[in-house]
């Protein structure tokens, strides 16, 4: 176990490094911390991806999940309100799928296009994994409902504060994410055990 550990690590790190430029090009458009949102996602990704493969097991205590959620949320707080140079927003899209055509026909930058439509799904995934382990009788139709809730507080914060906008499609996409993280528990749960 330890050996997969060191390994996983070694690679996420070396791709960490690899693609240093693309997450520093990043800060221009959002706050630094997203270096450490990304990094912490594709650590985990790798070294859940060893074990997967490898078919052996992490364990984590109820506590640690519950402060690595809680930290992870922290730094996801100042990813979305936190805008590098005093940006500001405040724009309302109530169309469906309006802005993921927009992303999706080039009208900007493909770096910027990819990280919106894919962190706006991916960003959300651990919430959707966090509700599994952490409800006591799990079930979709809840979560939905409080996926709604949170990430429609988020966009109303967002849009209040003029640092996001109001966007139907962000909702979408976050709710897409929490989701995906709930589905994908059964091949998760192979690999990490609560204590």
């Amino acid at each position: 176990m330890k050996q997969t550990i060191k390994l996983s690590l070694l690679i996420s790190q070396l791709i960490f490094i690899i693609l240093l430029p693309i997450w520093l090009e990043l800060t221009l458009y959002l706050h630094p911390i997203v270096i450490g949102v990304v990094w912490f996602l594709i650590t985990i990704l790798i070294l859940f991806s060893f074990c997967y493969i490898k078919r052996e097991k992490l364990q984590l205590s109820k506590h640690i999940l519950q402060m690595m959620t809680f930290l992870y949320t922290g730094g996801l707080i100042v990813l979305l309100f936190f805008r590098p140079g005093g940006q500001s927003y405040g724009g309302i899209n109530l169309i469906p799928f309006d802005t993921i055509r927009f992303y999706l026909t080039g009208h900007v930058h493909f770096l910027i296009a990819f990280y919106n439509l894919g962190a706006n799904i991916a960003l959300f995934i651990p919430f959707g994994l966090y509700y599994r382990y952490a409800a006591k009788t799990p079930h979709l139709k809840h979560l939905l409902i409080l996926a709604f809730c949170a990430v429609g507080m988020i966009e109303c914060l967002q849009f209040l504060t003029k640092r996001g906008s109001l966007d139907i499609d962000d909702l979408m996409l976050n709710i897409l994410g929490v989701c995906l993280g709930y589905l994908i528990h059964p091949f998760l749960h192979k690999v990490l055990v609560i204590k």
